[in-house]
């Protein structure tokens, strides 16, 4: 039960440590990009794709026109379209390459990822840094320096830290977009799947 608290703690600090890096800048260009899309087509891999699905909801609630990578319903992207990569790395090569045609294709490019320079960063027409530890920062070798300094990344294994603050952050812009669309908790609610 103790490793689970501590757990939870470090999700937290790592959630705050996260909101700090946040610009007022990056949020309005990113937010900006959303609304101007025709149409949103969101992608990450694993449990970045899974982040992805579950902001696609709720963006599908706010009455956007938006479409996850990969489902067989997906058409294809085009100009005033955009695509919402979400990569810990920036450097997932599935993610890169639908980001590369998208953009080819006029689509705009929005990044949420822990490394503003790496390929889907340079790429990116909007991003957003989530710092988080991401699978590319395990490496063994260092076990015993993190033991000793007290940083216990088994804490957050692989891609945690990354997916649950990209979850967070995804998740409170959609308050952001509610207010500057003027869109009810009611109107979400009348979106919502009734085939349950």
């Amino acid at each position: 039960m103790d490793v689970m608290r501590e757990s939870i703690d470090a999700i937290i600090g790592n959630i705050r440590k996260a909101e700090d890096l946040l610009t007022e800048e990056d949020i309005d260009s990113f937010l900006n990009v959303l609304r101007e899309s025709k149409r949103i087509f969101v992608t990450g891999a694993g449990r970045s794709g899974l982040v992805g699905k579950a902001f696609a909801m709720r963006l599908m609630h706010l009455g956007f026109v938006v479409y996850v990578v990969g489902e067989t319903t997906t058409p294809a992207i085009g100009a005033n379209d955009c695509i919402l990569a979400i990569s810990g790395s920036g450097e997932t090569s599935n993610i890169i390459s639908a980001a590369k045609n998208a953009k080819k294709l006029g689509a705009n490019v929005l990044a949420v990822t822990s490394y503003p320079e790496s390929t889907l960063g340079k790429l990116a027409d909007g991003k957003v840094v989530v710092k988080g530890r991401t699978k590319l920062e395990v490496d063994d070798k260092d076990y015993l320096k993190r033991q000793i300094h007290g940083n216990y990344t088994m804490l957050t294994p692989l891609g945690t830290a990354f997916e649950l603050t990209s979850l967070v952050f995804l998740d409170a812009l959609v308050p952001e977009l509610m207010e500057a669309m003027d869109v009810t908790e009611e109107d979400l609610k009348a979106r919502h799947t009734n085939l349950e």
